[in-house]
Order: C-alpha cells, then sequence, then structure tokens
C-alpha cells in the first residue's frame, strides 16, 4: 500500500488537516480506528469494500466520527482520496446537523448535488497525476463552502479536550465558557459531528493507544487515562477497536 500526503492551499488550513491518496497494488484488508475527524472519499480506481460485509462503497464518500474501528477491504489496483478535514473543518461546507451522520459513511450525492458529484467523479478517474487530482478537488470544497467563520467557543473546548488528552469532564470545561450544558452540547454536536463526551472518548483512547509500549502495564496505562475501573476500561476499549487489549496490541498495527 502507498500513502501520499498533500497538505492543503492556505484557504483551507483551518478546515482541512491534508488529503491523502491511498493506493494498493494488491489486494489487501486493513483496520481503521475511529477518529475525531470526518472524512470525505473519492475512490477513482478499483473497488473499496466493509471489510465485514463485503459490501462496495459508492465512488464519492462522507463519512461521520464512527464510534468503533472497521474493516476496509481493498481490491487489486485500487486508488482512492481522502479529504481529512480538522476536527469541526467539515462544518464550513454543509449546511446539515453533523451529528446526523455519525457512525455513517454515506454516498456524497445524497448532500450534493449529484450531477456536479458525478462530473468530477469522471475527472479524478481521468487525471494524469495525484497533485491534480487535489486540486480538483480543492475547487469542488471551494464551490461548497459556506465562508462560515469557525464557531471560537467550539474551537476552544476542542482545544482543551485534546490538551488534556480526553480526560476532561465537560461539568469543568463549562465553567469557563458563557453557556450553559444543553446548549453547549447542541452547538458542538452539529458542528463536530459528535456530543463531547463521544468526542473526548475517542481522544483519550487514541493517546492510550499511542503512547502504550508492549512492556508497561495495561494497568497503568488505564489509570493515566483516566480509567478507575478496569471493567470500564476494557469495555470501552473493545467498543472502539473491536478487540480485547491484550488482543490488540497483539495483532497488525491499525491506523
Amino acid at each position: 500500500m502507498k500513502i501520499e500526503k498533500y497538505l492543503p492551499a492556505e484557504i483551507f488550513k483551518s478546515y482541512i488537516k491534508c488529503f491523502m491518496i491511498i493506493e494498493s497494488k494488491q489486494a489487501m484488508v486493513n483496520r481503521v480506528l475511529p477518529d475525531t475527524s470526518m472524512v470525505m472519499v473519492f475512490r477513482f480506481k478499483g473497488k473499496v469494500a466493509n471489510g465485514n460485509n463485503d459490501r462496495s462503497f459508492p465512488l464519492s464518500v462522507m463519512s461521520g466520527i464512527q464510534q468503533s474501528g472497521r474493516s476496509l477491504a481493498y481490491a487489486e489496483d485500487s486508488a482512492t482520496l481522502l479529504v481529512m478535514f480538522t476536527e469541526g473543518g467539515a462544518a464550513a461546507f454543509f449546511k446539515e446537523p453533523l451529528q446526523e451522520l455519525f457512525n455513517l459513511s454515506i454516498s456524497l450525492d445524497q448532500l450534493i448535488s449529484p450531477t456536479f458529484v458525478r462530473e468530477l467523479e469522471e475527472q479524478l478517474a481521468e487525471a494524469k497525476s495525484n497533485q491534480s487530482r487535489v486540486t480538483m478537488v480543492e475547487r469542488f470544497l471551494l464551490y461548497l463552502s459556506r465562508r462560515s467563520k469557525p464557531d471560537q467557543m467550539v474551537i476552544y473546548a476542542l482545544q482543551q479536550m485534546k490538551q488534556a488528552k480526553g480526560n476532561l469532564k465537560i461539568k469543568d470545561l463549562l465553567t469557563v465558557l458563557p453557556i450553559s450544558r444543553n446548549p453547549f452540547e447542541k452547538r458542538f454536536r452539529h458542528i463536530v459531528g459528535t456530543s463531547p463526551k463521544r468526542f473526548s472518548g475517542i481522544i483519550r483512547l487514541k493517546t492510550l493507544i499511542s503512547q502504550y509500549s508492549t512492556p508497561g502495564s495495561l494497568a497503568d496505562a488505564a489509570y493515566q487515562a483516566g480509567y478507575f475501573d478496569q471493567a470500564h476500561f476494557i469495555r470501552d476499549f473493545k467498543a472502539f477497536t473491536g478487540q480485547t487489549p491484550q488482543s490488540f496490541f497483539k495483532s497488525p498495527t491499525f491506523w
């Protein structure tokens, strides 16, 4: 599998982390963990399917924040372009409340004019280079852009959650925000695509996984991540990865 990353143009840097091209010459299955960002996917060659049921994904997909890890089956000689949004960045391109996409991956033409989507799909398939494909998608996003400014309150909340590595209680966060819990959570879900609690949970487990070293104690790692109940930790970890902690750290690397 070959992976190439491209940085977005300056105008998109508040909304897009990077563009990613994934090319697979040989058939393979990969596992993908939940992330804090939404992803737009364009398949311009071959086939990519849900590894759990072998159902092919549409050519263009908008994927919301996922609750658990997924298997992706790449057919021989397949290639996709991924738009990796920043946390909350997708809200600049869609008017729909993004929590409606939680745990879903839907055909992009359910959100955008099918004619416009088909035109881009044809252009991506015929393009001569990956850089030109990225440029095409940037033009597409510029067309979709709602010219909305980032919500500074939500951005601050995201920064605090990430700084605390997900181990931050919402009631503590709200002590420094000029808003009550219900309207804050509604605003957060609309922009980020999931609840503050779920978002923090993703950060917490991704941090634990990235920082865990094999010789270390899982119990210690769980405690440092804010888990004081071992059964709770194992339950959350299994829901997140599909495996127990012991099985996960013995298996091939997720990404």
